[in-house]
């Protein structure tokens, strides 16, 4: 692929110097390179997409697009040193960037690589493309802290296996109208409430109300229409219990394009919303009079290689062997996945008893009060398995590939699921309680090897200082206030932090 002359973007020759693009991937850029002229693009923005799962950006210009396919694109290193408030968590400036690692000292640039798989052209944003991006150190080693690659990796194992992940996103979030008079988010100093944002749709609690729901319809058709070109038409949206609350579900994808879609889907409404004078959040539990948690159920499954079949259809029941020991895998690693399905301080207030959220780490069949709901009888070819555990706000490709990792170990090792649940999750005698706070969550994933085994010791070690970090500026903040943390109570302190930031 030919470089425009004097980009002064990136390092001359990077990708092909590090074997960082296959003779396919070659020829799609090549292609995306003509379309980026064809349709007389301005701008084509390169996105990264950080530990907290959030896309960081720089829009450039057509030609240094096309040219960072092949050198790359220098890209402040320092966000991985940035909190979900972003402030630095780490010491600054501390050797191996205060978390173990050589490259990060002094907060240098690393090198992003776009994947022309992901390019768009956003129907938003005038004559703008878009790519997401994979991020490297100058010496061409890819960043152990970047989610992607991790979940890049997850698959690499799946497929050795014998298999594909399947993925079915069912997201639910909130859009809202906020008072623009009061900045959304305060410095971080004291205990400021944040501005009382008005909800769009005043009434709640009419859960699928086709009337309600046609009150909405202004806002989601203009959602809609943003993303079908993008291809990402949702299979159903619908109305939720709160005031302004929708879920959003789309059709299965395979493999990294789902948690790709994931990101691109969230970042789009955000966007779209925006545009139109509407906040969208993914926070979980907004602390508003009649808000109700939302949630990300993770439907998945498996595909055989090359078939395609559906490892987990069975003639005999809901679920075949492998499905069995996949969920008997997810089970068994629970505890320590939910710091990489809810990230943060505010999703753990939404696992409560009777509440269509799990409690306890247990499984079902068509049940929704479980952590595991199966979905499929016998002789369906469609059967798969829900993960009910994970908040909005969660990394998708963290939250995805602590779910195969997990399953894929119940699959190799054959293991066999706990009896399921046949009437009411929540009082399930044996089952495990789910940790009810995030310091809870950190606790259990710095106390099993698992994931440390399955991610490497330094992507764990970096989440675990991160989110000690984020734990200690809550409770810090409730202290100041004089309040002490309840399951039954959003902070002030969360909604500054979470409410706009995802």
């Amino acid at each position: 692929m030919s470089t425009p002359p004097d980009s002064g973007v990136g390092q001359p020759g990077f990708v092909a110097a590090h074997g960082l693009m296959s003779d396919e991937v070659v020829v799609r850029a090549q292609e995306v390179a003509e379309r980026i002229a064809t349709s007389r693009l301005r701008t084509v923005r390169l996105a990264v997409v950080d530990q907290h799962g959030v896309p960081r950006a720089k829009s450039l210009s057509p030609d240094a697009a096309i040219a960072a396919m092949s050198n790359g694109l220098d890209f402040s290193g320092a966000i991985y040193s940035l909190d979900t408030g972003n402030n630095v968590f780490v010491s600054p400036f501390a050797a191996d960037g205060g978390f173990g690692i050589p490259e990060f000292t002094g907060f240098p640039d690393v090198v992003l690589v776009p994947d022309p798989a992901t390019f768009r052209i956003l129907p938003w944003a005038d004559r703008t493309g878009w790519m997401l991006c994979d991020a490297y150190f100058a010496n061409g080693q890819p960043v152990p802290l970047d989610g992607r690659g991790l979940l890049r990796r997850q698959l690499a194992a799946l497929a050795e296996a014998g298999y594909d992940f399947v993925a079915g996103l069912e997201v639910e979030f909130y859009i809202v109208k906020v008072d623009t008079a009061v900045p959304l988010m305060p410095e971080n100093a004291g205990f400021t409430p944040p501005p009382p944002p008005v909800s769009v749709f005043e009434r709640g609690y009419q859960y699928l109300s086709e009337v309600r729901l046609d009150s909405m319809t202004p806002v989601l058709e203009v959602v809609r229409d943003a993303l079908a070109p993008l291809r990402l038409l949702p299979r159903s949206m619908e109305d939720e219990w709160g005031p302004g609350q929708v879920e959003f579900s789309f059709p299965p994808m395979r493999g990294l394009a789902a948690a790709d879609n994931a990101v691109l889907f969230r970042s789009a409404v955000k966007q779209v919303c925006q545009r139109h004078g509407l906040l969208a959040t993914f926070m979980c539990r907004p602390g508003l009079p009649n808000f109700f948690s939302s949630g990300w159920h993770l439907h998945q499954s498996l595909a055989f290689r090359p078939s395609g079949g559906n490892a987990f259809a069975s003639e005999a029941g809901p679920l075949s062997e492998a499905g069995l020991s996949y969920v008997a895998g997810l089970l068994e690693h629970a505890l320590p996945s939910l710091v990489f399905a809810a990230p943060t301080v505010n999703g753990y207030k939404r696992y409560r008893p009777y509440s269509f959220a799990p409690d306890r780490v247990c499984w079902a069949v068509e049940n929704r009060g479980a952590l595991v709901r199966v979905q499929g009888s016998a002789g369906d070819t469609s059967s798969h398995v829900e993960m009910r555990s994970g908040e909005p706000a969660a990394n998708p490709y963290l939250y995805m590939a602590a779910n195969i990792a997990a399953g894929l170990d119940g699959v190799k090792r054959s293991l066999t699921p706990p009896p399921a649940v046949e009437a009411d999750p929540y009082s399930a005698e044996g089952a495990v309680m789910l940790p009810t706070s995030l310091a809870a969550a950190v606790k259990a994933l710095d106390d099993d090897g698992f994931y440390r085994a399955a991610f490497g010791d330094t992507l764990i070690d970096y989440l675990l200082l991160m989110k000690r970090a984020e734990i200690a500026r809550y409770e810090a903040a409730l202290s100041a206030a004089g309040l002490t943390d309840s399951p039954n109570e959003v902070s002030d302190w969360e909604m500054r932090e979470y409410f706009e930031f995802f």
